[in-house]
């Protein structure tokens, strides 16, 4: 306790760490103020029956928790951060089949300030989409009286969409400001203030039902607790695995200086794929509901719909495994990786160069792939199980899944970005035995 005190007090002394967080700690505030401001022309005090939606639907509740509960407080900032976050996937994408993104990836910050310029373009196309069907979702859900200008206004809807698009790009202005002046991973820790922010409405739910509906009582919370700190320090373990690869590197004398002669390592994660195939498996998941009007369709619409099914959980799991080995092949480029060492200098000890160290390379990626995939689906189905076993629904959601996978890649990317300014100044770190390794 009093080292942590002491570190707490060295992060403070460092102005340009100081001055970072606070930076950061303002915008997040703006951030979670806006998420509060209603769309003008509805009536707050009719917005219970929308949280009541919002609260049953799968989808509609992960957004939810996404925008911290912006969603259902039909706010200015609804749709959140996540139009950007699909812009940014679709251009990731386009980068490896499109010869054009593939040249801007490799212009460096030239290119990268090309690249965030379409991504925005991009955003805007996909809120001029969502933000049309959010509001049809209101004229379904809120009755007629929320609307001040009438249900069926043609101003609301022109002003109202205008504002949503509006209200996205000011939360990924904000996301960019943190990410340039603040302590970095903006969109990432507006996103995981947003999953925290949900966090004791979950918690008080889950205590109001142990203890008022008298089911399970103060022991079976306590192993609630327990059981969630498991899961977490077991996310924790596989955000961070990797596996080392050995890098001889040929010694070279330029002059008086001796240059490379030194073995150096390339890890290798063990989830190199991140969150990406939970999201991916998850958007694939809710196409059967699409069938549900048809007759033929409607049994296969119903298993799907049953989140703590047998079904859906046996075919989430295998499309997560699925897309973890798609994701990791189309971001991980042995290739590209074996020409860098080539061109360096280096060699993997007992491994010819070229095409014998892309396919050891390749080999070692599939390998480590395997368990990082079948670790990843139990996590992506364990809201299920825990549901399943009486937990609360909104509290269920931070058993796993992406709620829990972002929490814990940001908080460790955070806490990589104060460790490296700490033992730059010669301080210690926040760690007293090795260093925290992050997502990146």
């Amino acid at each position: 306790m009093k080292k942590l005190i002491e570190t707490i007090k060295n992060i403070f002394k460092i102005e340009e760490l100081r001055n970072r967080i606070l930076y950061t700690l303002g915008l997040l505030l703006i951030y979670r103020l806006g998420c509060f401001v209603v769309i003008p022309g509805l009536n707050p005090e009719a917005l219970g029956q929308l949280e009541q939606q919002v609260s049953g639907n799968g989808l509609l509740g992960l957004l939810n928790i996404f925008s911290g509960g912006a969603f259902s407080n039909a706010s200015i900032f609804a749709l959140g951060i996540m139009p950007y976050i699909s812009a940014s996937i679709v251009i990731q994408l386009l980068g490896i089949v499109v010869p054009y993104f593939q040249k801007l990836q490799k212009e460096g910050e030239s290119g990268r300030r090309k690249i965030n310029q379409w991504t925005r373009y991009l955003t805007i196309v996909v809120l001029l989409l969502q933000a049309p069907a959010y509001l049809t979702n209101l004229y379904h859900q809120l009755p007629e009286a929320a609307y001040v200008l009438g249900q069926n206004s043609f101003l609301f809807t022109v002003t109202a969409t205008v504002v949503l698009i509006a209200g996205t790009m000011f939360v990924m202005w904000l996301g960019e400001k943190i990410t340039d002046k603040g302590i970095g991973n903006g969109v990432s820790l507006i996103i995981m203030v947003g999953i925290v922010a949900r966090l004791p409405h979950a918690l008080i739910a889950e205590f109001n039902s142990r203890f008022t509906d008298q089911v399970g009582g103060p022991v079976m919370l306590v192993v609630e607790l327990v059981m969630l700190f498991l899961v977490f320090a077991a996310t924790i373990a596989l955000v961070q695995a990797v596996r080392k690869i050995p890098v001889q590197y040929a010694k070279r004398i330029v002059g008086n200086k001796q240059y490379g002669g030194v073995r150096q390592y390339i890890p290798l994660k063990i989830n190199a794929a991140g969150v990406m195939p939970i999201i991916f498996a998850q958007a694939l998941m809710f196409f059967p509901m699409l069938f549900s009007k048809f007759e033929v369709t409607q049994g296969l619409a119903a298993t799907f719909s049953n989140t703590n099914g047998f079904w859906y959980n046996l075919v989430f799991g295998l499309l997560v495994v699925a897309f973890t080995y798609f994701y990791t092949a189309i971001t991980v480029n042995p290739n590209m990786m074996a020409d860098d060492m080539k061109r360096n200098g280096g060699f993997i000890p007992g491994i010819k160069p070229g095409k014998k160290t892309v396919d050891y390379l390749d080999t070692i990626m599939t390998r480590i792939t395997l368990p990082g995939s079948i670790f990843l689906a139990i996590v992506a189905i364990l809201p299920s199980f825990a549901s399943i076993l009486g937990v609360n629904q909104q509290f269920a959601l931070f058993y796993g899944g992406t709620s829990l996978l972002i929490l814990v890649g940001v908080i460790l990317d955070t806490l990589k970005q104060i460790e490296s300014y700490l033992l730059l100044r010669h301080y210690d770190g926040l760690m007293k035995t090795g260093r925290i390794t992050g997502r990146s």
